[in-house]
């Protein structure tokens, strides 16, 4: 039963502290602030991702179907710390079909190799060539005789980049014993063929769609589908932000609405 003499105002506890329930709410306040700040940090930074990338993406559009330029126009910009890659390419030489080394890769959902072939250049160095894609069973060279092309090749293709280093922890590491690559190691692929560094021009080239004996290896395998999920990551962080400030706008209402009448 309700006691007539007693208040129905909230009471305050004995231990209560001004000063103290002032201090909780300004660290509360600072957290609110720094959280948001990261957050909307975030949204701009992927925002500026997303124009880089769309500008990225229309670049190569535009390069690998422009008119193809010489080796020597390649290692030129290269030399100048311009971006080389999928920029067409044409290069003449003779393939060393005997130091072949083998990409783990699928293609079209089949699963096995690119063939990147050393192409020894008229002033004696050697270019890695990416010759395109064999099934699994054809990894071996005997599997497809007539795709070892002797004599003097012209090849147009895509210039590519060398890495620095492996992609990802999660990758494997280069199976040397069994000629499988996982990761472009240009260093090691050279290496392993006993081809000196020195004769090593610092660059991949992809080859086109020429077609080759047999139809192997199968050219024109260079992927351009690179994703661009930039716009849904800046939904994210600023919608994370707009909750964010939508509960502490409650917060804050609430806490005016249950604070006792003076």
């Amino acid at each position: 039963m309700h006691d007539p003499g007693r208040s129905t105002v909230a009471e305050v506890p004995a231990n209560y502290s001004p000063q103290r329930g002032k201090g909780r709410a300004v660290l509360a306040w600072i957290a609110f602030l720094i959280t948001l700040a990261i957050l909307l940090t975030l949204g701009t930074w992927q925002v500026q991702r997303l124009h880089w990338k769309e500008q990225f993406l229309a670049e190569i559009a535009e390069r690998h179907v422009a008119t193809p330029v010489t080796l020597g126009d390649i290692e030129a910009m290269a030399a100048k710390g311009e971006d080389i890659e999928y920029r067409p390419v044409t290069v003449t030489g003779v393939f060393a079909n005997n130091k072949e080394r083998h990409f783990f890769a699928t293609w079209q959902g089949k699963t096995g190799y690119y063939i990147y072939t050393p192409l020894q250049l008229a002033d004696g160095r050697f270019l890695f060539v990416n010759r395109g894609f064999v099934p699994f069973e054809a990894k071996e060279p005997e599997m497809r005789k007539q795709g070892q092309l002797t004599g003097e090749q012209t090849i147009t293709g895509l210039a590519r980049a060398r890495l620095a280093e492996k992609p990802s922890s999660i990758v494997p590491d280069n199976d040397l014993s069994k000629n499988i690559f996982y990761w472009k190691d240009l260093d090691t692929m050279a290496s392993s063929t006993g081809i000196p560094a020195d004769k090593v021009v610092p660059v991949f080239v992809d080859a086109g769609n020429a077609l080759n004996p047999k139809g192997l290896p199968i050219g024109a395998v260079t992927q351009f589908d690179l994703p661009n999920n930039h716009l849904q990551y800046a939904v994210t962080w600023y919608g994370l932000a707009a909750a964010l400030v939508g509960v502490a706008l409650y917060a804050l209402f609430r806490r005016k609405g249950d604070r006792p009448a003076s």
